[in-house]
Protein backbone atom coordinates (compact mmCIF):
# COMPACT_ATOMS: atom_id res chain seq x y z
CA UNK A 1 0.00 0.00 0.00
CA UNK A 2 1.87 3.10 -1.11
CA UNK A 3 1.96 6.77 1.08
CA UNK A 4 -0.35 8.11 -1.08
CA UNK A 5 -2.98 5.10 -1.44
CA UNK A 6 -6.52 7.01 -1.04
CA UNK A 7 -8.33 3.33 -0.58
CA UNK A 8 -6.77 3.18 2.89
CA UNK A 9 -10.14 3.49 5.20
CA UNK A 10 -10.13 5.11 8.71
CA UNK A 11 -10.07 1.19 10.62
CA UNK A 12 -7.03 0.70 8.77
CA UNK A 13 -5.27 4.08 8.83
CA UNK A 14 -6.00 3.97 12.27
CA UNK A 15 -4.65 0.28 13.41
CA UNK A 16 -0.92 1.42 11.70
CA UNK A 17 -0.79 4.42 13.66
CA UNK A 18 -1.96 2.35 16.95
CA UNK A 19 0.62 -0.30 16.18
CA UNK A 20 3.47 3.01 15.17
CA UNK A 21 2.35 6.09 16.50
CA UNK A 22 5.76 7.76 13.59
CA UNK A 23 3.85 5.85 10.78
CA UNK A 24 3.93 8.43 7.83
CA UNK A 25 2.17 6.43 5.29
CA UNK A 26 -1.57 6.56 4.08
CA UNK A 27 -0.69 10.55 3.20
CA UNK A 28 -3.55 9.98 0.37
CA UNK A 29 -6.27 9.14 3.27
CA UNK A 30 -4.85 11.26 6.05
CA UNK A 31 -5.02 14.47 3.94
CA UNK A 32 -8.78 13.67 3.23
CA UNK A 33 -9.41 12.66 6.59
CA UNK A 34 -10.04 15.63 9.44
CA UNK A 35 -10.76 12.66 12.16
CA UNK A 36 -7.37 10.45 11.16
CA UNK A 37 -5.23 13.55 11.13
CA UNK A 38 -6.23 14.48 14.86
CA UNK A 39 -5.99 10.97 15.61
CA UNK A 40 -2.52 10.31 14.50
CA UNK A 41 -1.64 14.41 16.22
CA UNK A 42 -3.30 12.50 19.24
CA UNK A 43 -1.03 8.99 18.75
CA UNK A 44 2.13 11.45 18.45
CA UNK A 45 1.74 13.89 21.14
CA UNK A 46 0.87 10.86 23.85
CA UNK A 47 4.04 8.95 22.22
CA UNK A 48 6.35 11.47 23.04
CA UNK A 49 5.14 12.31 26.30
CA UNK A 50 5.83 8.32 26.85
CA UNK A 51 9.27 8.12 25.56
CA UNK A 52 9.93 11.40 28.01
CA UNK A 53 8.83 9.42 30.88
CA UNK A 54 10.64 6.35 30.13
CA UNK A 55 13.92 8.70 29.91
CA UNK A 56 13.97 9.11 33.40
CA UNK A 57 16.92 7.00 34.77
CA UNK A 58 16.13 5.53 38.66
CA UNK A 59 19.42 6.37 40.88
CA UNK A 60 20.63 3.36 42.45
CA UNK A 61 20.13 2.96 46.19
CA UNK A 62 23.14 4.09 48.16
CA UNK A 63 22.88 2.74 52.16
CA UNK A 64 23.72 5.14 54.78
CA UNK A 65 26.86 5.10 56.90
CA UNK A 66 26.25 3.28 60.33
CA UNK A 67 28.11 4.54 63.26
CA UNK A 68 28.98 2.35 66.30
CA UNK A 69 27.71 -0.92 64.53
CA UNK A 70 30.50 -4.07 64.86
CA UNK A 71 30.85 -4.74 61.03
CA UNK A 72 31.49 -8.33 62.30
CA UNK A 73 27.74 -8.48 63.15
CA UNK A 74 26.10 -7.29 60.27
CA UNK A 75 24.79 -9.86 57.89
CA UNK A 76 25.46 -8.58 53.76
CA UNK A 77 22.09 -8.41 51.63
CA UNK A 78 22.10 -8.46 48.18
CA UNK A 79 22.09 -5.15 46.93
CA UNK A 80 18.21 -3.91 45.85
CA UNK A 81 17.28 -1.15 43.38
CA UNK A 82 15.17 1.59 45.05
CA UNK A 83 11.92 2.11 42.81
CA UNK A 84 11.44 6.08 42.75
CA UNK A 85 8.08 8.07 41.91
CA UNK A 86 9.58 8.91 38.45
CA UNK A 87 9.66 5.24 37.55
CA UNK A 88 6.51 4.38 38.61
CA UNK A 89 5.23 7.26 36.60
CA UNK A 90 6.89 5.59 33.41
CA UNK A 91 5.41 2.28 34.36
CA UNK A 92 1.76 4.00 34.36
CA UNK A 93 2.12 6.12 31.50
CA UNK A 94 2.79 2.65 29.48
CA UNK A 95 0.38 1.20 31.03
CA UNK A 96 -1.82 4.24 30.10
CA UNK A 97 -0.97 3.88 26.66
CA UNK A 98 -1.75 0.39 26.49
CA UNK A 99 -5.31 1.16 27.19
CA UNK A 100 -5.81 4.18 25.60
CA UNK A 101 -5.28 2.15 22.15
CA UNK A 102 -7.03 -0.54 23.51
CA UNK A 103 -10.32 1.42 24.06
CA UNK A 104 -9.94 2.92 20.72
CA UNK A 105 -9.73 -0.11 18.68
CA UNK A 106 -12.11 -1.93 20.87
CA UNK A 107 -14.71 1.01 20.12
CA UNK A 108 -16.98 2.85 22.70
CA UNK A 109 -13.93 5.25 23.80
CA UNK A 110 -16.07 8.40 25.32
CA UNK A 111 -15.80 10.94 22.52
CA UNK A 112 -15.62 14.45 22.56
CA UNK A 113 -17.75 16.71 21.33
CA UNK A 114 -15.24 18.08 18.69
CA UNK A 115 -13.90 14.52 17.93
CA UNK A 116 -17.77 13.07 17.78
CA UNK A 117 -18.30 15.73 15.15
CA UNK A 118 -14.93 15.17 12.90
CA UNK A 119 -16.14 11.50 12.64
CA UNK A 120 -19.47 12.08 11.60
CA UNK A 121 -18.27 14.61 8.78
CA UNK A 122 -15.49 12.45 8.02
CA UNK A 123 -17.89 9.08 7.68
CA UNK A 124 -20.02 11.58 5.76
CA UNK A 125 -17.15 12.40 3.40
CA UNK A 126 -15.95 8.76 2.77
CA UNK A 127 -19.67 8.13 1.54
CA UNK A 128 -20.37 10.14 -1.70
CA UNK A 129 -22.34 7.59 -3.25
CA UNK A 130 -25.03 7.28 -0.82
CA UNK A 131 -25.79 11.20 -1.48
CA UNK A 132 -27.42 10.34 -4.88
CA UNK A 133 -30.31 12.26 -5.90
CA UNK A 134 -33.38 9.78 -6.54
CA UNK A 135 -37.09 9.90 -6.46
CA UNK A 136 -36.59 5.89 -5.56
CA UNK A 137 -36.94 4.66 -2.22
CA UNK A 138 -35.51 2.37 -0.13
CA UNK A 139 -37.90 -0.61 0.72
CA UNK A 140 -39.55 -1.28 4.31
CA UNK A 141 -37.95 -4.54 4.50
CA UNK A 142 -34.35 -3.24 3.88
CA UNK A 143 -34.63 0.07 6.11
CA UNK A 144 -36.14 -2.78 8.77
CA UNK A 145 -32.61 -4.97 8.51
CA UNK A 146 -30.34 -1.50 8.63
CA UNK A 147 -33.01 -0.17 11.70
CA UNK A 148 -34.23 -3.48 13.47
CA UNK A 149 -36.59 -3.05 16.16
CA UNK A 150 -33.28 -3.94 18.41
CA UNK A 151 -32.20 -0.73 17.52
CA UNK A 152 -34.57 1.57 17.22
CA UNK A 153 -38.41 1.98 15.67
CA UNK A 154 -38.73 4.22 12.77
CA UNK A 155 -41.18 5.31 10.07
CA UNK A 156 -40.77 7.06 6.73
CA UNK A 157 -42.43 10.56 8.00
CA UNK A 158 -38.90 11.49 8.51
CA UNK A 159 -39.05 12.13 4.52
CA UNK A 160 -38.08 10.25 1.66
CA UNK A 161 -35.63 7.21 2.19
CA UNK A 162 -33.25 6.88 -0.28
CA UNK A 163 -30.03 5.03 0.72
CA UNK A 164 -29.88 2.99 4.18
CA UNK A 165 -26.69 1.20 5.10
CA UNK A 166 -25.18 0.06 8.45
CA UNK A 167 -21.94 1.70 8.69
CA UNK A 168 -19.08 2.05 11.62
CA UNK A 169 -18.83 4.73 13.47
CA UNK A 170 -16.02 5.40 17.11
CA UNK A 171 -16.45 1.11 16.83
CA UNK A 172 -20.22 0.65 16.73
CA UNK A 173 -22.31 -0.57 13.63
CA UNK A 174 -24.69 3.03 13.23
CA UNK A 175 -27.70 2.92 10.74
CA UNK A 176 -26.36 5.82 7.97
CA UNK A 177 -29.83 7.35 6.35
CA UNK A 178 -29.97 9.53 2.98
CA UNK A 179 -33.46 11.26 3.01
CA UNK A 180 -34.65 13.67 -0.03
CA UNK A 181 -34.12 17.52 0.92
CA UNK A 182 -35.09 20.61 -0.94
CA UNK A 183 -31.97 21.58 -1.73
CA UNK A 184 -30.40 17.78 -1.85
CA UNK A 185 -29.94 14.93 0.18
CA UNK A 186 -29.64 15.02 3.40
CA UNK A 187 -27.65 12.35 5.61
CA UNK A 188 -29.23 10.83 8.79
CA UNK A 189 -27.28 9.18 11.14
CA UNK A 190 -28.42 7.30 13.96
CA UNK A 191 -26.48 7.45 17.22
CA UNK A 192 -27.51 5.42 20.31
CA UNK A 193 -24.89 4.91 21.99
CA UNK A 194 -23.44 8.48 21.48
CA UNK A 195 -24.87 10.35 24.22
CA UNK A 196 -24.42 14.26 23.69
CA UNK A 197 -25.17 16.79 26.48
CA UNK A 198 -26.47 19.52 24.03
CA UNK A 199 -26.19 20.26 20.42
CA UNK A 200 -23.64 20.43 18.19
CA UNK A 201 -22.93 21.95 15.34
CA UNK A 202 -21.29 20.26 12.11
CA UNK A 203 -19.49 22.61 9.44
CA UNK A 204 -16.85 21.81 7.26
CA UNK A 205 -16.98 24.62 4.31
CA UNK A 206 -19.25 22.31 1.87
CA UNK A 207 -22.03 20.64 4.66
CA UNK A 208 -23.95 22.18 7.83
CA UNK A 209 -25.91 19.81 10.38
CA UNK A 210 -26.30 19.07 13.99
CA UNK A 211 -25.86 15.84 16.22
CA UNK A 212 -29.07 15.93 18.25
CA UNK A 213 -29.23 14.90 21.80
CA UNK A 214 -32.26 11.95 21.94
CA UNK A 215 -32.68 10.22 24.72
CA UNK A 216 -29.51 7.85 25.59
CA UNK A 217 -28.07 8.29 22.38
CA UNK A 218 -28.20 11.06 19.39
CA UNK A 219 -29.43 11.65 15.74
CA UNK A 220 -26.50 13.67 13.16
CA UNK A 221 -28.28 15.38 10.36
CA UNK A 222 -26.04 17.15 7.75
CA UNK A 223 -27.34 18.42 4.38
CA UNK A 224 -26.03 20.99 1.88
CA UNK A 225 -25.11 24.71 2.73
CA UNK A 226 -28.34 25.40 1.58
CA UNK A 227 -30.77 23.34 2.93
CA UNK A 228 -32.88 24.35 5.98
CA UNK A 229 -32.71 21.89 8.78
CA UNK A 230 -35.57 22.69 11.04
CA UNK A 231 -38.37 21.09 9.31
CA UNK A 232 -36.23 17.90 8.47
CA UNK A 233 -35.15 17.96 12.14
CA UNK A 234 -38.82 17.78 13.66
CA UNK A 235 -39.39 15.28 11.07
CA UNK A 236 -36.63 12.74 12.33
CA UNK A 237 -37.05 13.64 15.57
CA UNK A 238 -40.95 13.10 15.59
CA UNK A 239 -39.45 9.47 13.35
CA UNK A 240 -37.24 7.99 16.17
CA UNK A 241 -38.11 6.25 19.10
CA UNK A 242 -34.81 4.10 20.64
CA UNK A 243 -35.80 0.82 21.78
CA UNK A 244 -33.58 0.71 24.76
Amino acid sequence: MSAGDTTMNCDEYRQLVGADPNFDGGAGHRNECAACQAYRDEMRALDARIRQALLLEVPEFVPPALQGVAIENVVSLPARRRVTTPAWFALAASVALAAFVGLRFAGNAELSANELASEVLAHVTHEPDALRVTDVAVTDQHLGEVVPATIARMDHSAGLITFAETCPINGNDIPHLVIQGSSGPVTILLLPQEKVSGVIELDDGHRHGLILPVGNGSVAIIGTKDEQLEQIQQQVLKSVQWST
